[in-house]
């Protein structure tokens, strides 16, 4: 884990399995980049904009990527992401929606909201190392901010 300034990779993920496969399917396909494991909604805020235990970490070095669950504890994902697109400083920041809901109605909601991008965590192992390596290429390597 690296210091909360470095961070380009923001996993907000409440099942300690799915962060595991998570962070398993980073290291199999190679993606180093720092990252930040949180399992709730008050907190992943907290970290983003700086506040409660957070306050000294300073916002100069932006997160590249907030992979984003839907269902958290304290705060869902949707009013995360809600926060986070309100705000001129975030706002920016790509977020994927990194869930296992195949909802309509969280699939709208989150694209009006701001996400851009919505991905279904698929069960299977093997198909989420390619989900997670797709998305490592394309967010961390591809897109330009």
């Amino acid at each position: 884990m690296e210091e909360d300034d470095e961070i380009e990779i923001l996993l907000v993920e409440d099942n300690p399995y799915d962060a595991e496969l998570a962070l398993r399917a980073f290291k199999k396909n190679n993606i180093y980049n720092p990252i930040k494991v949180l399992d709730d909604g008050e907190e992943a805020l907290d970290f983003i904009f700086c506040r409660g235990e957070y306050n000294e970490r300073g916002m100069c070095k932006k997160i590249k990527v907030i992979l984003l669950d839907l269902k958290l504890p304290k705060i869902n994902g949707l009013e995360v992401l809600k926060a986070i697109k309100t705000d001129p400083v975030t706002k920016k920041i790509p977020v994927v929606m990194l869930t296992s809901s195949k909802e309509e109605s969280d699939i709208v909601e989150s694209y009006n909201l701001g996400a851009n991008s919505y991905i279904v965590k698929p069960v299977d192992f093997n198909k989420f190392v390619e989900a997670v390596r797709d998305l490592g290429l394309y967010w961390l390597l591809l897109n330009q901010v």
